[in-house]
């Protein structure tokens, strides 16, 4: 059974928004103005062998997309199959940090993600280290997206170095998780995997049959406990994600750890 940690229950709000427009075929179907029931976000889970899915809140600069508190009912409802991962306002950064550690002390959410071309801002802005530290604090990773960007938004902001190699340094006790890959860049988000003992790679937004090659010979070898699988459903389903990855040529453990166990030690599942 599988842990995916890239994943989100859609909200209409988050569903319909223009920024999504370029990626609407990737879905399949016209969602934007339907209130999905969690029942068909646990069956594409079911379909694919996911056990537990990490759902992320979004956050954007006109104000939340799937809130916090709409994750934690998520939870709530389906405590076995999901967990939460927050999301927080960047533009005010002390009620960011405040929000942040309600939603790990209260509501018991495992993690922060911030997507840097959301906000135009890259990972080494100032506005992101108060919640840096806080992550630190709290034990939880911080979540993030490297590589190109499938909206029609910058892509700058996704580059792994400079960018995420001055937060690696900044921060050297900050758990960090960079889903999407890193394409085109992808050798840098392995380099930087390999020189910081807390940098990891998510593999949400490409299905297995897309990964680089030399995603696939770091993940069969040295890097078989730096990367963890992930979908970005509902952008991708996690049956599609999923439906070549024998293909991979891994072996039993390093295949264990990529489909659940990173995951498990680095988000620190039980």
């Amino acid at each position: 059974m599988a842990i995916d940690v890239w994943m989100q229950h859609p909200t209409p709000r988050f569903l319909r928004h223009p920024m999504f427009e370029s990626l609407r075929h990737w879905i399949g179907a016209d969602l934007r103005d339907k209130d999905v029931p969690l029942e068909v976000t646990i069956g594409t889970m079911d379909a694919a062998g996911v056990e537990l899915g990490l759902i992320s809140a979004w956050h954007a600069p006109e104000g939340p997309l799937i809130s916090n508190d709409e994750v934690a009912s998520f939870v709530q409802e389906q405590p076995k199959r999901f967990a939460g991962i927050a999301a927080v306002d960047l533009h005010t950064p002390m009620e960011a940090v405040r929000e942040l550690r309600r939603c790990v002390k209260d509501l018991g959410f495992k993690g922060l993600r911030v997507v840097p071309w959301l906000w135009g801002l890259p990972p080494n802005d100032r506005r992101y280290y108060p919640l840096y530290a806080e992550c630190v604090e709290l034990g939880v990773p911080f979540c993030t997206q490297v590589g190109h960007t499938g909206p029609l938004r910058t892509s700058e902001t996704g580059r792994p170095i400079p960018y995420l190699d001055d937060v690696a340094l900044d921060f050297p006790d900050l758990v960090i998780v960079a889903g999407h890959i890193g394409y085109p860049w992808t050798d840098e988000m392995i380099a930087l995997a390999r020189k910081y003992p807390n940098v990891y790679i998510d593999t949400s937004a490409y299905t297995t049959k897309r990964y680089p090659l030399e995603l696939v010979v770091y993940l069969r070898g040295g890097g078989r406990n730096k990367i963890l699988f992930g979908t970005n459903y509902p952008m991708i389903t996690p049956q599609r994600a999923l439906e070549n990855v024998d293909s991979l040529g891994l072996d039993d453990e390093a295949r264990e750890l990529f489909l659940g166990g990173n995951a498990r030690r680095v988000f620190g599942l039980t």
